[in-house]
């Protein structure tokens, strides 16, 4: 679903385009810290958790979907390992 005018858009885009390389990526940063951070809430909100299992449940809530199955039962049992 697009609810933006094509107007809008090309105008986001265009003020988008106007900010420097620089911030454009420290605002990336800042959406995924918070995103993060999201991420983390979520899964504590649960209840308790370890350490290691909290870094283990983020990266599978963000990574978990890029790897196959024995790809990410190695990375977990690194994560969890560490």
């Amino acid at each position: 679903m697009k609810d933006t005018s094509r107007t809008n858009e090309q105008l986001f885009n265009r003020k988008l385009m106007e900010i420097s390389p620089e911030e454009r990526l420290s605002m990336a940063c800042g959406m995924f810290s918070a995103a993060r951070e999201l991420v983390r809430a979520g899964i504590t909100s649960m209840g308790e958790i370890s350490a290691s299992e909290l870094r283990a449940e983020i990266f599978l809530r963000l990574y978990g979907r890029d790897f196959d199955r024995a790809e990410l039962s190695r990375i977990l049992a690194q994560i969890k390992g560490a």
